[in-house]
């Protein structure tokens, strides 16, 4: 399996993520959303925005694991905030470093109004592409 991450000239590097990833793999993992729940179903991190991404992102680690993937073989991720402030996204990217380190799936953050429980601040959900086992 490869990725190779482009960022065009003519568009501003970003940070924290990779404009376009094309991915070469034989098969495709796909990661339903995780919130910050425990393995008992606890919220953890209520109303604090930094704990939630990290038991987000650790879930996501989790589920990779569980299906043989990595965190280096996630393409894209799709990140749901409820009631999103900019000011969140640094909270934000402390989970996610904590999971993928200088790697850099493509992204798209949304702001939303509520997700499925008004405890969750964070949703996330992950694509991979691995090589068949």
């Amino acid at each position: 399996m490869t990725l190779e991450s482009i960022n065009p000239e003519e568009m501003e590097p970003p940070v924290t993520y990779s404009h376009v990833i094309v991915a070469t793999g034989t098969r495709m993992v796909f990661v339903a959303g995780q919130v910050a729940e425990d393995k008992e179903g606890n919220i953890v991190g209520h109303g604090d925005m930094t704990a939630q991404a990290h038991q987000v992102f650790a879930n996501i680690g989790h589920a990779l694991a569980a299906a043989g993937a990595r965190p280096d073989q996630v393409t894209k991720l799709t990140i749901f905030v409820a009631n999103y402030k900019r000011e969140h996204l640094a909270n934000i990217e402390q989970g996610r470093v904590a999971l993928f380190g200088d790697h850099k799936p493509t992204d798209t953050l949304v702001g939303v109004a509520a997700l499925s429980r008004p405890e969750y601040l964070l949703e996330v959900d992950a694509v991979a592409v691995i090589d068949a086992v």
